[in-house]
């Protein structure tokens, strides 16, 4: 139920507010006029927006102000268990009435009703059907509830301490460990580092009732709160009902400072060296912090333009460093951006491989200095402007189509923080005229103020073991003294060329059209055997989606080729093609909206990809370039093997992937082509030539293969395109197939315990499988029995026993190599309750087999499916994904065309009848991870 914010996210994905130059003219930014807001006598903020995608649903957000750095000593994690409670009894809902009454009305507990507790905040996430007035009340009923009557009830307060504290177990690892010894030193003498959201064990068994009462009647005040709503809503009539509902809460007569809690500035350089066992890369982070800056007026917006050119800028040449033969880092980014709410950073990043801290530290240190020193580039700044500008381009063309959450992210940081919301369009246009005034130098000044001698701290993190060498404080301190005295030079890079293709291929022909008017699909027919698939539509403005697929796959070679079939695509993507480096490619995109991805899978192989319709020929050339010229390059496959030794060597170090590992291996009976995480020394395996050869052979013939287009086009405008770059591409008329290896899981009932880590923490699946026929109604039925169980597993497990934090069944068929189904149920939880809480879940099963489900069981999946499909059904991606499995299953038309039909004919006697032809109780596997002090 919550996200702790996590500081490595925050560092990198929070939004730019700091310095630069600013125009003589102070005007203040404006607030989009398409968005109501207003604030109650009571200081209540709302935000109202009227809103259509998706239809007939509202998004309601109730923020806030307040997080864990307001708690006390003894409140240390009631900010986050107070929104537990609040899905746990209200004036209102009691008990867990709020969750079941939401799932009658197609709301998913977790998927849709959601909240998160941070340092600062605290936000409850509710999305709403709008088609009924009675249901759209009751949502406003849920937010009253939360806002002012949260009941406290000592019962329920004693039973979700099970379920937090399960939650506070399910954090604990190697990050824990490290993040408890560098946060100290990153935060020294601020309450960031005292106050984590998830708090204290031994507060969250012991704190009295009377103290989380206090926290949600101290904190929970309006003059702390903003409600949002946006969607398909009438903006005077909202404003009217928040008024009427919210206008009469009262603040306390005396109420709590809302302290803004500082993060001290620092003369001294801190550094801090962590290792765990347990962890499974080697990473470092530098971050030089700064005070932050309001923005307020049209020059602080501006000076945010300049910080985007210099993130993105920089991002670049990390990435191309990336792709260098001897990659130091598997990951690196640097930006400046917000750090924790009363403080900014400029911080980098990097993960590295074994041994490689002290070289990605090295480098990172003298790429800041190579900025700091000679700065960008002017093609740098010029191709960057084209990226800038085209994904604001791309955000105005799709203003209409804008998903209601987005905006409702929006106005939460407006609220929080003061972000400014200005409207896409204003955006746009001020950017558009604004970026012609900034110059390199002024870009350049910014590294200055940026990469100081104070304020700086240096956090190590990686792998306790022999092979792994970690560098020393000293150490560390010595590569910045010498970065700082040694000469760098500027950055040069080669000159592009101007396109991909100096002349276009000769065209084919298009020799047959069918259309499918009940899919609103047409099917073309090429010259050289390719097949088109083309579903015009208008969901999204500036967006085409293409997939391609033909049999054959990884699964042709012997064992012998396997690593090198296995990992040819990615070493093309890696290589990219003609004369062009993954590197030129990317900057050769600059201001485009492109991309393309070759696969080989298993049983497959092609390519997926999107484009803007600008640059749709461009998706086209890419495509045909990836077929006919791949690259092949030594350097690249050397920075890809570096790059994936850095990846897979501590891997299996954490507990959970070790264990997902192993669950793999005993579903495919250790078979090597079976599945689970890659081994360091399989990369050995993978022969240069032989690989690209396997790439070569798979996309050597265009006859077998199946394009699907989604999105904004016409069928006669992007006819000479496809006649152009698919109709041209080779054709040897192959007749492949794809290659079953004989895979299968155990027969009979198969237990086992893997034992691996050093928490107290266990971690169940208990999987059932078999051989079956395929039918598509069956696959429904199954699949729906999954999401009926899983909210089953919830209301016992979680909500009546508080074992588990997280719970969920899946269950589905699988048709290629071999037909087969399965029926999955996962959850983690400590190790006293592993036994108890397995054995429940079998009951539940064998009483669902012997009982079946209740009707509300059914309807709440029902109406969940129903409001998902209405939503689906305006998604590009959803009709990619159906009308691919549609072609590659070569399936029924009349299957594709009944999903809600089939919906609403779901009965409680088909789930009973599948749960008793697929839940075999002598037919599954079982494996529990218990921590190794437990054997």
């Amino acid at each position: 139920m919550k996200k702790i914010i996590n500081l490595f996210f925050i560092m990198l994905i929070s939004v730019s507010i700091v310095s630069a130059q600013k125009p003589s003219v102070e005007k203040s930014i404006p607030t989009d006029p398409l968005v109501k807001v207003g604030k109650l006598k009571n200081g209540l903020t709302y935000y109202i927006r009227q809103n259509d995608k998706p239809e007939n649903k509202v998004e309601f957000r109730l923020v806030i102000n307040a997080g864990s750095l307001l708690e006390n000593e003894k409140q240390q994690g009631l900010a986050h268990f107070t929104e537990h409670m609040a899905f746990n009894g209200s004036e209102n809902f009691k008990k867990n009435e709020l969750v079941n009454y939401l799932q009658t009305v197609g709301v998913k507990f977790g998927a849709d009703l959601n909240a998160y507790t941070s340092f600062d905040e605290t936000v409850y996430i509710l999305p709403i059907p709008t088609e009924d007035p009675e249901i759209f009340s009751k949502g406003m009923l849920v937010l009253e509830d939360w806002a002012s009557g949260l009941t406290m009830s000592e019962d329920e307060i004693d039973k979700e301490r099970g379920v937090v504290l399960e939650e506070y177990r399910l954090g604990q690892g190697a990050n824990q460990r490290m993040r408890d010894e560098y946060f100290p030193v990153l935060f020294k003498d601020s309450r960031y580092s005292e106050r984590l959201p998830i708090g204290k064990k031994e507060v969250l068994e012991n704190f009295d009732y009377s103290v989380l009462k206090n926290f949600y009647q101290d904190w929970y005040r309006p003059d702390l709160m903003a409600i949002i709503a946006v969607g398909d809503l009438d903006i005077a009539e909202m404003e009217k009902e928040i008024t009427k509902r919210f206008g009469q809460l009262k603040n306390p007569k005396n109420p709590k400072k809302r302290e803004v809690y500082k993060v001290p500035n620092h003369e001294e350089v801190r550094v801090s060296i962590a290792t765990d066992k347990e962890a499974n890369f080697n990473q470092v982070q530098i971050i030089y912090k700064h005070e932050n800056f309001e923005t307020e007026t049209l020059s602080d917006l501006r000076r945010e333009l300049t910080h985007q050119l210099y993130n993105g800028m920089l991002g670049s040449r990390l990435n191309e460093l990336r792709q260098s033969p001897e990659p130091p880092f598997l990951f690196a980014s640097t930006s400046f951006s917000q750090f924790v709410r009363s403080k900014s950073a400029y911080s980098s990043f990097a993960i590295a491989g074994e041994n490689g801290i002290e070289k990605a530290t090295k480098v990172i240190a003298e790429e800041n200095k190579r900025v700091k020193e000679h700065g960008f580039t002017q093609a740098e700044f010029e191709r960057y402007k084209k990226t800038f500008l085209n994904n604001y381009e791309k955000q105005l063309k799709e203003a209409d189509k804008t998903e209601s959450n987005r905006f409702a992210s929006e106005y939460i940081r407006h609220f929080l923080s003061d972000s400014p919301i200005p409207g896409i369009k204003f955006e746009y246009e001020f950017y558009k005229k604004e970026i012609e005034s900034v110059s390199l130098d002024e870009l350049n000044q910014l590294a200055d103020q940026w990469i100081t001698d104070n304020n700086l701290t240096i956090i190590v993190t990686g792998p306790e073991k022999e092979t792994n060498k970690m560098p020393t404080e000293s150490e560390i301190l010595t590569i910045f003294e010498e970065v700082k005295k040694s000469p760098i030079a500027p950055y040069e890079e080669d000159e592009l060329a101007e396109s991909f293709m100096e002349s276009i291929p000769k065209a084919g022909t298009i020799v047959d059209s069918k259309e499918i008017s009940e899919l609103g699909v047409t099917e073309l027919l090429l010259s050289n055997g390719v097949k088109v698939v083309l579903k015009p539509t208008d969901y999204k403005n500036d967006e085409i989606r293409m997939r391609s697929f033909s049999f054959g796959g990884h699964n042709q070679y012997e064992m012998e080729d396997y690593y090198s079939a296995s990992n040819a695509s990615s070493l093309v993507r890696e290589s990219g093609f003609l004369n062009f480096s993954s590197t030129d490619i990317s900057k050769m995109l600059s201001g485009k909206s492109a991309n393309v991805s070759p696969f080989i899978g298993g049983v497959s192989e092609g390519m997926s990809g999107s484009a803007s319709p600008k640059d749709l020929e461009t998706m086209l050339q890419m495509t045909y370039l990836y077929f006919t010229n791949p690259r092949f390059d030594e350097e690249a496959f050397g920075s890809y093997i570096s790059k994936n030794q850095m990846l897979y060597a501590n891997l299996l170090s954490s507990p959970q992937n070790y264990y997902s590992d192993q669950f793999s291996r005993i579903l495919s009976q250790d078979n090597p082509r079976g599945g689970g995480f890659p081994k360091s020394e399989d990369l050995e395996k993978v022969d240069f030539k032989r690989a690209f050869e396997i790439y070569k052979e798979r996309f050597a013939d265009a006859s077998d293969f199946t394009f699907m287009f989604v999105g904004n086009f016409t069928v006669e405008g992007i006819k000479p395109l496809l006649a152009t770059y698919l109709g041209s591409l080779p054709n040897l008329n192959r007749n492949e197939s794809w290659t079953d290896l004989g895979i299968e899981a155990p027969e009979g009932v198969v237990e086992k315990e893997i034992l691996k880590g050093s928490d107290p923490k266990s971690y169940a699946t208990i999987y059932y499988h078999g051989k079956t026929d395929y039918n598509p109604l069956k696959n429904y039925q199954l699949s729906s029995l999954g999401e009926v169980v899983t909210n089953k597993l919830i209301d016992v497990l979680r909500e009546e026993k508080s074992g588990v934090y997280g719970v969920g069944a899946s269950a589905g068929m699988v048709r290629l190599p071999n037909e087969k189904y399965y029926f999955r149920i996962a959850f983690p939880c400590g190790p006293e309750n592993v036994d108890d809480l397995v054995a429940t879940t079998h009951d539940i099963l064998k009483d669902i087999k012997a009982n079946g489900v209740t009707e509300e069981d059914l309807n709440k999946v029902k109406q969940a499916q129903l409001k998902g499909l209405q939503e689906d059904l305006k998604q590009n991606n959803y009709w990619m994904n159906r009308l691919y499995s549609f072609y590659y299953y070569n399936d029924d038309l009349s299957d594709f065309l009944n999903s809600e039909e089939r919906i609403e004919a779901l009965t409680k006697e088909d789930l009973k009848k599948v749960a008793n032809e697929f839940l075999n109780e002598e037919q599954y596997v079982q494996a529990i991870l218990l921590p190794e002090e437990a054997e």
